[in-house]
């Protein structure tokens, strides 16, 4: 099967090249279900742009009658975060010109529908079907107004037009999974939204982090937020309904490396997703995996208590018990006296889940996190 590729031009630079986006659209015989996937919004995590690179490799070596729907994938979705650099480092976390978080910049309906409940009102009689035309045509009608703003003069910053192009290929999918690693050394896992937990354990990933509290600036909240302020606006009116749409960040090892294992679970655990999702009529057998689901507030990170280098710290994945020592800290000084080591222990039981890259650090600095498994801390 050949995809049919699309390019989207982002944005001209000051020496006249062009920045652009490559989308590659799978389209299966029978109408169904849209699936967008995209990897490297933030700069330094490549390891998406693997799993894309696979998936897509795979895609073509079916015939349009193993996919139902269609499949949209975008490798390196953030060109200008991709080509930052700090000496021989990928940067790419922040915008260089504004300073903010290339995932914190997205547009939330939610936040502009000031008539949900009306709306709501005026849905109770109808099917999901329905309702969801309804809702998504109302959000393609503000959506427009974004678009209204770039065609001014004044035009706008160029994170607002680089999340116009993003979003206006996934505002209809029904399903976003947007690829991510940690920028510094981190376990694969998952971010889940809360009434969609049943879905997670298709990813087979052991860990997630299911969320509570989210302000929709995220590109997987801004995706999904909408419809879910509309689901409970319905259920307060004694309407429940969850429509068939769910959005996920995938997050697969470490910053600035591909790393073979990570990328195989996350091809793994996309293509087991889409079978069930049944996207792909595929002949390899459905499984699902028992997943740790824990709340935000259950991942205690570690920061330095003083300046020093870090040494004889465990590693990543290790399962810790309270008390026991998690790394010690080299702590050098100026007043005539040697070094002191300084030995650090953890407060609860759970798995070491994120290490820092550098292993020197300030008083104040971020260190470790510590996934916690006993619900009692």
């Amino acid at each position: 099967m050949i995809p049919s590729v699309v390019n989207i031009d982002l944005g001209k630079l000051a020496s006249g090249d062009l920045l652009s986006l490559q989308v590659y659209k799978f389209i299966g015989k029978k109408p169904g279900k849209k699936v967008y996937i995209q990897s490297n919004l933030h700069g330094a995590e490549i390891v998406g742009n693997a799993v894309i690179g696979q998936i897509i490799e795979f895609l073509s070596s079916l015939d349009e009658n193993q996919i139902t729907g269609e499949i949209w994938l975008v490798p390196a979705c953030n060109p200008l975060g991709t080509n930052q650099r700090r000496h021989i480092f990928s940067t790419g976390r922040f915008n260089s010109y504004d300073g903010l978080n290339w995932n914190r910049i997205f547009w939330d309906y939610e936040k502009y529908c000031e008539d949900l409940d009306n709306f709501a009102r005026s849905q109770l009689n109808y099917s999901p079907e329905l309702i969801r035309k309804n809702y998504l045509a109302k959000i393609h009608k503000a959506w427009q107004q974004e678009l209204e703003k770039i065609k001014q003069s004044s035009s706008v910053p160029y994170r607002h037009f680089y999340r116009y192009q993003l979003q206006s290929l996934c505002l209809d999918a029904d399903y976003v999974i947007d690829i991510h690693s940690s920028s510094n050394q981190g376990m694969d896992f998952i971010f889940c939204f809360q009434t969609r937990e049943s879905s997670a354990a298709y990813f087979l990933l052991e860990y997630g982090i299911l969320m509570s509290e989210y302000d929709g600036n995220a590109f997987d909240e801004a995706f999904l937020k909408p419809w879910l302020a509309l689901e409970k606006k319905l259920a307060e009116l004694g309407k429940y309904i969850k429509f068939d749409l769910e959005s996920w960040t995938l997050e697969l090892g470490s910053g600035m490396v591909m790393n073979p294992q990570s990328v195989k679970k996350g091809i793994k655990g996309i293509k087991n997703y889409l079978t069930y999702k049944q996207i792909l009529n595929s002949a390899e057998l459905l499984t699902k995996k028992n997943i740790k689901l824990v709340k935000r507030d259950d991942v205690k990170s570690h920061y330095a208590p003083t300046g020093g280098m870090i040494q004889s710290r465990l590693d990543l994945g290790t399962k810790v018990k309270q008390g026991d020592r998690i790394y010690q800290l080299l702590s050098l000084n100026k007043q005539g006296k040697p070094p002191e080591i300084i030995d650090i222990y953890t407060e609860m039981d759970g798995v070491i889940f994120d290490i820092s890259t550098n292993q020197c650090v300030n008083q104040g600095e971020y260190i470790l996190d510590i996934l916690i498994t006993n619900n009692e801390q």
